[in-house]
Formats: C-alpha cells, sequence, structure tokens
C-alpha cells in the first residue's frame, strides 16, 4: 500500500496566554490519503482552524508544537528547514482563509495576487498564469471571468472574494488543500456551484483535501471521512455515511440535532402602524454602476425582516444605505415615520444610537490594537456617556449577555479568539449603543451550529425584552426559518418577493425563490449529486459553468 500524503501523530499544541502555556490541540492523530478530502468538524474554539495550520507545519504567533509530527509526503514540516517550507507551501500544499477580505492584499488586483505562487515556484509564467486564473474563475462561476481579475478585492462582493481565493489555492494544482469554511460567505446557489467545482478539481487532479466546516449538510457533500473535534481533543472519525447514520458519541449527536429553534409566529402588524425602519423606492450606485433599483421595505418595532438573496444581489448594500454608510441616490429612509439624513455624517448622536450594525466580517471589522473591553466601551462612553466602574459594569453585562466571561476575555485582542468569538464581539458592541434598530449581517455565517443557534436565542430573547427591530441579512435559509417575522428576497439589486415567513416558505413564489428553496443542502451525501441531476447537469463538474 502506498504510504498517505498526510500523517499526523499524537499532535500537542499550545497557546501562550499572560501567564503560562495552555493546551489548544490535545494529542489528535490524523491520515489523509491523496485523492481523499477529510470533513473536521465541531463548535467555536474546538481547534479546528489550528489543526488545518498545523498540517501545513505552521502555528500562529503565540502557538507552539510541545509534542507530536506532521509529516507531508515523508518531509517532517516540524523539522523542515525554512527552504523545504518555502518549497511547499502555495505549491504543492495551498490555504483557503475564512476570510477572503482579510486575507487579499486590498493594494494589489486580483491577478495579480492569484498569479504570484505560479510564477515564483515556476509552474508557469505570467501570461500563462493570468489564462489559467481566468479559467479557474469560469470553473467557479464568477462573473466576468476575463475581467473580474483585474478589480481590486475591494470592488467584488464577499462571496465572490471567496471563489477568487479558492482559484488562487487551485493556481499550482497543489497536493493537499486546506479548506477554512470556504463557502462560509455564499449564498446557497453560489456554495453549490463551488461546491461542485472543489469536487471536480479534487476528483480531476487527484487533489487531497481537509475541509473545514461547521456545516454538517456541506460537509456531507463534500468529505470521505470526517473527524469531530472538541476543545482540541478528538471526539470521533468515521467514514461519511456511518457518521451520519449512526454517531457514537454523545456530542457527536448533538450537532446532529441542533437547529431545533424555531421563533413561533407573531400576528400581523396593526393596520396604520408606523414602522421602525421604512425604506421607501431607494436607488444607489456606486460610482456610476447602479446597484439598487427601486426598493422598498419596512420593518416594525419588535419584528425581524430577513433579507435573502445570492452574493452581489444587494442585500448589503440596502443596510449600507440605511445606517448612512451609502446614501441612496434615489428614494428615502424613515426611522419611526421621520426621514433621515442620507450621509451618516449628516445625522445626529441620537439618530446614530438608535441604528446599529453588525458587520459580516468580524475579522475586518474589530480593531485589532484594543482590547475586547476596550471595543465595547467605546460605544457605551460615546452614546450613554458612562465612565469609570459603571462602565466597566456595563461592559461586563453585555460580556455576560453573549456568554464570554468578562474575567476571562476583557483584556484579550480579537486575534486571541476564535472567529465565533470575534462575531459575538461585534454583537455586544452593537447592542452597546441600546438601540431600536440592529442590521444583522450574516451574524451567524462564521459560527459553528451550535453557537449559532445560541446566538439565535440570545437575539430572540434581547428583541423580546427590548422590543427591538433587526434587519437580518442571510444566505442561510434556516435561519430565516428559525427568527424571521417576514422575507424580503432580492436579486441584481431589486426586490423580486416579500412576505410573511409563513406565505414565502410556501409556494407558488417567485421562481428564484423557488430555486433558492432547492438550494439549501441537506445532511445526505447524495443530495448534491441528485440535485445537479436534477438541474440536468450529468458530470458533477459541469455544474461550475451549467447556468441552472
Amino acid at each position: 500500500m502506498t504510504e498517505p500524503l498526510l500523517t499526523i501523530r499524537d499532535l500537542h499544541l499550545e497557546g501562550r496566554t499572560d501567564e503560562e502555556w495552555v493546551p489548544i490541540i490535545k494529542g489528535v492523530d490524523l491520515t489523509l490519503d491523496r485523492g481523499e478530502v477529510l470533513g473536521l468538524i465541531g463548535e467555536s474554539g474546538a481547534g479546528k482552524s489550528t489543526l488545518g495550520l498545523a498540517a501545513m507545519g505552521y502555528c500562529r504567533d503565540g502557538v507552539r508544537v510541545s509534542q507530536g509530527q506532521v509529516k507531508f509526503d515523508g518531509i517532517d514540516l516540524f523539522e523542515a528547514s525554512a527552504g523545504q517550507k518555502r518549497a511547499l507551501l502555495g505549491k504543492r500544499i495551498a490555504y483557503v482563509a475564512q476570510s477572503a477580505a482579510a486575507s487579499f492584499n486590498p493594494a494589489h488586483k486580483i491577478i495579480d495576487q492569484h498569479t504570484e505562487a505560479p510564477v515564483r515556484h515556476g509552474v508557469m509564467g505570467r501570461a500563462e498564469s493570468v489564462e489559467d486564473g481566468v479559467d479557474l474563475y469560469e470553473r467557479l462561476r464568477l462573473p466576468n471571468p476575463e475581467e473580474i481579475g483585474f478589480r481590486y478585492p475591494h470592488q467584488v462582493s464577499g462571496g465572490q472574494l471567496q471563489r477568487a481565493m479558492t482559484a488562487m489555492a487551485m493556481s499550482c494544482r497543489p497536493d493537499l488543500i486546506i479548506f477554512d469554511e470556504p463557502t462560509t460567505a455564499l449564498d446557497v446557489t453560489t456554495q453549490i456551484e463551488v461546491l461542485a467545482a472543489i469536487r471536480r478539481i479534487v476528483k480531476d487532479f487527484g487533489t487531497a483535501a481537509i475541509y473545514i466546516t461547521h456545516d454538517l449538510a456541506v460537509v456531507a457533500q463534500m468529505a470521505d471521512r470526517i473527524k469531530v473535534l472538541l476543545r482540541g481533543e478528538e471526539v470521533e472519525t468515521n467514514e461519511t455515511r456511518a457518521m451520519l447514520s449512526d454517531p457514537q458519541e454523545e456530542y457527536t449527536k448533538s450537532l446532529w440535532a441542533v437547529r431545533s429553534f424555531k421563533r413561533p409566529a407573531k400576528p400581523a402588524v396593526a393596520e396604520g402602524t408606523v414602522p421602525v425602519i421604512s425604506v421607501r423606492n431607494v436607488d444607489a450606485s456606486y460610482g456610476p454602476v447602479p446597484v439598487l433599483h427601486d426598493i422598498s421595505f419596512d420593518v416594525h418595532k419588535g419584528r425581524t425582516v430577513a433579507v435573502v438573496g445570492e452574493s452581489g444581489s444587494g442585500k448589503s448594500t440596502a443596510a449600507r444605505c440605511i445606517t448612512g454608510l451609502l446614501p441612496p441616490t434615489g428614494g428615502e429612509i424613515l426611522l419611526d415615520g421621520e426621514p433621515m439624513a442620507a450621509d451618516y455624517r449628516k445625522r445626529n448622536k441620537d439618530t446614530l444610537r438608535r441604528v446599529q450594525m453588525i458587520y459580516q466580517m468580524a475579522d475586518t471589522a474589530l480593531n485589532p490594537r484594543m482590547s475586547v473591553g476596550q471595543i465595547i466601551a467605546r460605544p457605551v462612553q460615546f452614546y450613554l456617556g458612562l465612565r469609570g466602574a459603571a462602565k466597566r459594569k456595563r461592559v461586563n453585562e453585555l460580556m455576560e449577555q453573549i456568554e464570554l466571561d468578562p474575567a476571562e476575555y476583557y483584556g484579550r485582542l480579537p486575534s486571541e479568539l476564535s472567529g465565533g468569538q470575534k462575531q459575538r464581539i461585534g454583537i455586544a458592541r452593537a447592542l452597546a449603543a441600546e438601540p431600536e434598530f440592529i442590521i444583522c449581517d450574516e451574524v451567524t455565517s462564521a459560527l459553528d451550529q451550535l453557537v449559532a443557534e445560541g446566538i439565535l436565542k440570545l437575539l430572540a430573547r434581547l428583541q423580546d425584552e427590548l422590543q427591538l427591530s433587526y434587519m437580518f441579512i442571510t444566505h442561510d435559509l434556516a435561519t430565516v426559518r428559525a427568527i424571521s417575522d417576514e422575507v424580503v428576497v432580492m436579486k441584481d439589486g431589486r426586490v423580486l418577493d416579500q412576505g410573511p415567513k409563513s406565505e414565502m416558505f410556501r409556494p407558488p413564489h417567485h421562481p428564484y425563490t423557488d430555486l433558492l428553496l432547492s438550494s439549501v443542502p441537506e445532511m445526505d451525501p447524495d443530495w448534491l449529486t441528485h440535485l445537479l441531476e436534477t438541474r440536468g447537469v450529468d458530470n458533477i463538474g459541469d455544474a461550475a459553468t451549467d447556468k441552472m
């Protein structure tokens, strides 16, 4: 039998705190064959990303190997020289990060960053690499593949940037790719196309992969085997079908049972009630390019409106208009029946306080040089005027609301937090202003399913207690089912469909709404294959170019 491509034996990793080294990974073993895909799942802080990076022979600052071995194709990565690692990383081992927005260099065009690895490693020349990049963009269903690489990262949507990063990782046709939540930022329709493209490339090029995710339905489509982690320890490992049908450990069973939370239906809004937020016939543009076209919807007191649609549909742009970060070119936005100034700089402090936003990319939304306590304390002091002991008390209360122990996390920097913990800090920062209306922009997309369910319950409880109103931007229709009262469906900057949740999940709908509803992954390893066949795709790789 051939030797495994990757072998990890009795790996122990420690992280540095203010006073001591504490265990992060506790004796994990892992074997990966060529062309095999291993799914790593577990809740936030389980050590999934840390283990994925260790598989490349890499540890973040403040992390060290205390015991164990990582061997790639016979090479001990933690004993290898810097030159040996440089020859491997980017060429034979590639990485797709969870947050593409934080990983691209904002000063360079996407195609220039794409060609860097193949040119430096001598895989191909610049012109050939550009041509290959265009081909990969087309495989991954990026719009205008011949042109999109010549944009800067900020000029494309989060989902498009994530696909561009996947293409960049594939540029040298590596033997091993670490996928760290590569579809987290993608809408369900785009996710299907990317998953199909990844499966095809893994199959065509015999690429092995470690697929890190908290989405069990996604990992069911991608992995040959699944390994479950909890607080740095292996819970169980098994073939995908066996793991899904008959998990052995209680923790694994609890992962399988999440998303049971559903908010009861609320009564209809009384006629004549003034909405907290009213978006009326709003148009918006980025420079000369129109991106919103005559959109209208209302959000009433104590209710949640979920805005759904594919990447680039205008969901986050609508949010930017409401917050005043992007002044509309037409229409108006009302707060409690009164027009708000289009530009946030012309709004008074009380108006700013009443409308808050929780951002999608926690990595880029938190100041990396400020501690958790300082980040939450700023709006407490700015909007509420609290100082000293009163400010510290309020910050502690907010941290307890988001289930982070102030004694442990108050002084930490964002770099010392998991992705889910960072997102919870963003939620606490928005709550600190004591707003009426909160825009939740994909607030659970970076969270594992157990933590996401807890956050949804927290948001629901806060809404009931404080009569908060939410605009919930999401591509996760399970989240929509759980928390929304009304649903707005957007595509290409237009509102295609809207109504109460009870009606939106019952046909007939607009054809695009039907497409969204049929694209939600199920915990069945054959679901993606069957879906593609239903949509007329004979070969799974053809999904990358099929128009669906």
